[in-house]
């Protein structure tokens, strides 16, 4: 689903990401994972075709980024920023319907099934109710909600999510991820998310890119990648493991002065 080879990024004339040579096959959830600043962003911004690469190439199902045409590019790829702007006055449902012009070729109107998929990602997400509503109206995480059901409603295989679970309160959380990994395991999705929550990443991630922010990555299966030395040295700050029933929990070391 993406292939990258020796892919090199660069903000401000510092390397963020250097020869990065990193598969990703359909069905498989992955979290990138990193300091503030790392680089996280501005990977997806660059798998999402929306800035360029510094060095090396990335190529989507096999085909050279730079090779895809703008909407068939849409259909394949659907990408949830970190933050967003509603400028306008659209409804959640007019909201949630934009996602579907990649697939509108010559009409100049949704049909009826445009909005039936758009219903079924809104009672996805739980927001069904609020299709009527005017998006500015909305709280925070109702707003990522709805951004997250456009992304279900755009129907792409490959999904790239700068930290999706933003302003949503537990609960939701928890529920946002666990339908993201049903979406690789039912479907045979791919996932790509950007996420500081360690425990979130590890109870639904099937694989961990792990970035420093000074050229070095890692990247392979959660089991190999989400020890406690190498996350501690990752994110800078030490971390431990606690063994809860079948699962691992991971907390920060408190460094009280």
């Amino acid at each position: 689903m993406i292939d990258t080879a020796r892919l090199t990024l660069q903000v401000a004339g510092r390397t963020l990401i250097e020869a990065l040579d990193w598969q990703v096959d359909a069905g498989q959830c992955w979290s990138v994972i990193g300091r503030n600043g790392a680089g996280k962003s501005t990977l997806l911004r660059t798998l999402a075709g929306l800035r360029q690469a510094d060095g090396g190439s990335i190529a989507i199902s096999g085909r050279p980024l730079a090779g895809w045409a703008p909407m068939a590019l849409a259909r394949q790829r659907a990408f949830l920023p970190q933050s967003r702007s509603d400028s306008f006055s659209y409804s959640v449902i007019e909201t949630v319907l934009t996602a579907r012009h990649p697939y509108h070729a010559g009409r100049y109107w949704e049909n009826s099934d445009d909005h039936r998929i758009a219903l079924e990602a809104l009672l996805a997400m739980g927001v069904a109710e609020l299709a009527a509503r005017d998006i500015r109206s909305l709280s925070g995480g109702e707003r990522q909600r709805v951004a997250i059901a456009a992304m279900l409603a755009q129907e792409a295989p490959l999904l790239l999510l700068d930290e999706p679970a933003n302003a949503l309160d537990l609960a939701h959380q928890v529920s946002v991820m666990g339908l993201l990994a049903r979406l690789c395991r039912q479907q045979q999705r791919t996932v790509v998310m950007v996420g500081h929550d360690l425990n979130l990443a590890h109870s639904v991630s099937t694989h961990i890119l792990l970035l420093m922010g000074d050229g070095r990555w890692l990247s392979g299966p959660v089991a190999d990648v989400m020890q406690p030395a190498i996350l501690s040295d990752y994110l800078g700050h030490p971390i431990d493991v606690l063994q809860y029933g079948s699962r691992r929990i991971f907390i920060p070391k408190e460094e009280i002065a």
